[in-house]
């Protein structure tokens, strides 16, 4: 009799450790069970950023697909309608229409800035920029200004500009007329990379350049503003939503774009069905130095799947500790 109340005894104990186990195991993986859909746009730049994420959510236990490409306003759409997760790369003003449109905080979440302080704005080239005395985009109203950055023999300046259907093109539409510079500039579109290739070799060759550029990017570590480049101002606010919208930055310069920030927009539904994922969303923050340095890599031919993989890997190995933590405050918004 004795034998078995031990027996018995000591089966209840396994029980209880082996319950406890499965519970330590299933807040230590609370997305088990539950795949995850990751979007970026087509700038391949943007991998590095939704690869940190993905590599964090696997980490709580979620099957996270391959990342796919959807230009933004789609992105923010397939999300809104939960045909996919998530998108590292909202910006919080230049994407608010599309936020707004695809339903806004009804359908989406965005909490937490996952990149702060993002700048955006036209530059020329130094050598030019000092010789002309120019240091506004309305000097380019006037015709002789303009010529200089003529590239394609028509007279008017060649803006390197933003890609139809990223969000910046419209602000940039919206500059050339309230700055009334129509008559003067065209703004060149298709691939910005492309372009921006071709603004690059002009450079080289000592050409004037007018270009419109975002941080982070790559950009500006080969164009380096101050050294190579400098910002134009703009001579007054205007934006393409209309109203007072007030572009100055802090440092009293305006370059005609609020400074801006990037955020991780996902699912609504998703986030509150799935706490460990909402609070990891809300948490991570890279700085904007790390992510120039990774694009700058790209831009220097490390740029495949397996390129970015490693330097997101890289990344995580000498930031363990705060991606420890990021994982921990996840879990414990599980429990």
């Amino acid at each position: 009799m004795k034998k078995t109340s031990f027996i018995a005894r000591s089966l209840l104990a396994l029980g209880f450790v082996a319950f406890g186990m499965a519970a330590q195991a299933a807040g230590d993986l609370p997305g088990k069970g539950v795949t995850v859909q990751p979007l970026k746009s087509s700038l391949a730049e943007e991998a590095f950023q939704t690869l940190l994420v993905m590599r964090a959510l696997e980490k709580l236990g979620y099957t996270v697909e391959p990342m796919k490409d959807l230009e933004p306003a789609t992105e923010h759409l397939a999300i809104a309608n939960g045909d996919a997760t998530f998108m590292a790369n909202h910006w919080s003003l230049l994407h608010a229409d599309f936020y707004k449109n695809s339903g806004g905080d009804a359908k989406l979440s965005r909490t937490g800035v996952y990149s702060d302080g993002a700048v955006q704005g036209y530059l020329i080239d130094r050598k030019t920029a000092e010789q002309y005395n120019i240091t506004n985009i309305a000097q380019l109203k006037d015709p002789a200004i303009a010529k200089l950055f003529d590239a394609d023999g028509d007279g008017k300046a060649d803006l390197t500009g933003c890609n139809p259907g990223w969000g910046c093109e419209l602000a940039i539409e919206n500059h050339l007329t309230a700055y009334k510079l129509r008559d003067t500039v065209s703004h060149k579109q298709g691939s910005y990379a492309a372009l921006m290739a071709d603004t690059i070799a002009r450079f080289k060759q000592d050409k004037p350049v007018l270009y419109y550029t975002w941080t982070p990017y790559w950009v500006s570590a080969v164009l380096r503003p101050g050294a190579d480049v400098v910002w134009l101002q703009v001579p007054f606010s205007s934006s393409q939503e209309g109203g007072n919208v007030d572009t100055q930055l802090p440092n009293g310069k305006n370059y005609g774009f609020q400074a801006n920030r990037e955020q991780i927009v996902a699912n609504r539904a998703f986030v509150e069905k799935n706490p460990a994922a909402g609070k990891l969303f809300e948490v991570m923050k890279l700085p904007i130095g790390d992510i120039n340095a990774q694009n700058l890599r790209m831009s220097e031919g490390a740029n495949t799947q397996q390129d970015v993989e490693r330097h997101a890997d890289g990344w995580i190995r000498v930031h363990q500790a705060l991606f420890d933590g990021w994982i921990a405050e996840a879990r414990a918004a599980a429990r």
